[in-house]
């Protein structure tokens, strides 16, 4: 145990945000930096090192968080990295963007504060970066085998990086012109600066991972040609078909998918634009839906200067407290204020958008909603409470309904998918096709950023042992399992 007394006499103390008016008037990430420095070994010591640490069943990835949280409240940044590494090839990643359901999973958590892991992970690898102690982990001898990945987001990276140190020449196809896939274009610069993921994908070049920008997979090459030229393909495209919004009025101008206009306020600060083409400057902002996407499409309409962003969501207003339906070590779903939430815009729960008004250009003017309950297992509309609210720009953050066809990829492999729109695999994360793999959201459904690492791992391991007989490679989790969420 790092301090046996630590969650008795140390109060839980969270990484500091810069101030609102300063963050709004640049794209740099929310927090100040290096403000864990001097309080994060003390909040390291605030593990209790349980018999039974609930937080290694909370995050996928297995985490060893007792292990590095007592190193790090040694000050051995060394051993924490290590220790960090050895489960979790993206730490930087996930210490900034995961809703962290290992704190929900702290054992502390049942009548305290938790654990601050996501603090002590993320400055864990940062001072990992800042000291050196990150470099290329270059495969001592190859197989002769190669492996194609298709989508380069957090699973893609994952799974290419541990085939490549396998011993593997691995190809990684992403559509777009940068590497990252939702990293890159779907995550803004507020919270996370893209610099993190130029360095990661220089250490991946430098072991031996390939990677081919601009290429969509199913109309530059077939998934055909894709079989005939590697010995496994890996499917790792996500799930990127998002959920539309079928109203009338849908076909205004200015009303767009979240995923057509966060990655051009991106393309912004890669230098790509001036101004992005879809602009929030001066309009009447609507954002539908309530979770991250939403918060990052609120945030990117306060720093294109707004006149007002509305976030709607269908749902009820969560509880502050954890519900009594979803108790430790579950993932509670409770009211949350995000980095973005603290800096404007107003959040109107309950309601469902009705249809759309555009003025004599086409362009959409109001969006016209109601106020709903939860009846019979639907949304049943309130009588009575319909109103317009203006709406110069509306945003679609609903989510994904599974994983995009459109290109012909699906077909051109000849996997198969299930139900919900995602491609089927087995146990080992195998289509119905010899060789061919999938892994992350384009097999899982959407999820989390620790799931989809999880996944590229584990896909990674069953891609070895398909290659060579046996693996050594780590596989935390099967296609099967399933989050501590309620």
């Amino acid at each position: 145990m790092a301090d046996p007394k630590g969650f008795l006499t140390t109060p839980k103390q969270l990484a500091e945000r810069r101030p609102v008016d300063v963050r709004l008037r640049d794209w740099n990430e929310v927090y100040v930096e290096r403000s864990l420095l001097p309080i994060i070994t003390k909040q390291a010591g605030r593990c209790m090192d349980c018999g039974i640490p609930f937080c290694h069943n909370g995050c996928p990835l297995g985490n060893l968080i007792p292990e590095w949280n007592d190193l790090a409240f040694r000050d051995d940044w060394t051993g924490a990295i290590e220790r960090l590494h050895a489960t979790n090839n993206f730490p930087e990643f996930t210490g900034r963007l995961c809703p962290a359901p290992c704190e929900s999973a702290c054992v502390l958590g049942i009548n305290q504060d938790a654990v601050t892991i996501k603090n002590v992970e993320v400055t864990i690898i940062d001072k990992a970066w800042d000291n050196g102690g990150v470099t290329p982990q270059i495969p001592e001898r190859l197989s002769g085998k190669t492996v194609a990945v298709v989508g380069s987001g957090p699973a893609g990276l994952a799974v290419a990086q541990q085939l490549t140190r396998a011993g593997h020449t691995v190809v990684v196809y992403e559509r777009a012109d940068r590497i990252g896939g939702l990293l890159r274009y779907g995550i803004p610069e507020f919270k996370m600066e893209k610099r993190h993921i130029n360095r990661r994908i220089e250490q991946m070049r430098a072991e031996g991972t390939r990677f081919r920008t601009g290429v969509s997979v199913g109309e530059d090459i077939t998934g055909q040609q894709l079989r005939e030229r590697f010995d496994a393909v890996v499917v790792a495209a996500g799930a990127t078909t998002a959920r539309d919004l079928p109203v009338p009025g849908r076909e205004f101008k200015g009303i767009h998918q979240a995923m057509e206009y966060l990655p051009l306020a991106n393309k912004v600060q890669e230098g790509d634009f001036v101004e992005p083409p879809i602009s929030a400057k001066g309009k009447h902002v609507v954002v539908i839906g309530g979770g991250d996407t939403g918060a990052d499409c609120l945030g990117t309409a306060l720093r294109q200067g707004a006149a007002s962003v509305t976030q709607l969501e269908i749902m009820p207003r969560p509880s502050d407290e954890r519900p009594g339906n979803q108790p430790w070590p579950t993932m509670p779903m409770t009211y949350k204020v995000t980095s973005a939430h603290e800096e404007g815009g107003e959040r109107v729960y309950a309601v469902n958008t009705t249809h759309f008004t555009g003025d004599e250009d086409g362009n959409v003017a109001e969006l016209h909603l109601v106020e709903v309950e939860f009846k019979n297992g639907k949304f049943e509309p309130v009588p009575g409470t319909e109103r317009a609210i203006p709406a110069q720009l509306v945003t679609l953050a609903m989510g994904f309904t599974g994983t995009d066809v459109k290109n012909g990829l699906v077909e051109q492999l000849g996997v198969e998918l299930d139900a919900r729109g995602n491609v089927n695999r087995d146990g080992q994360f195998a289509t119905n096709v010899d060789g061919v793999y999938v892994c992350g959201d384009a097999g899982r459904g959407q999820s989390l950023i620790v799931w989809a690492i999880a996944e590229g791992r584990s896909a990674a391991a069953a891609v070895d042992k398909y290659l060579g007989g046996k693996t050594a490679l780590p596989a935390p989790i099967r296609p099967t399992d399933r989050p501590l969420v309620v």
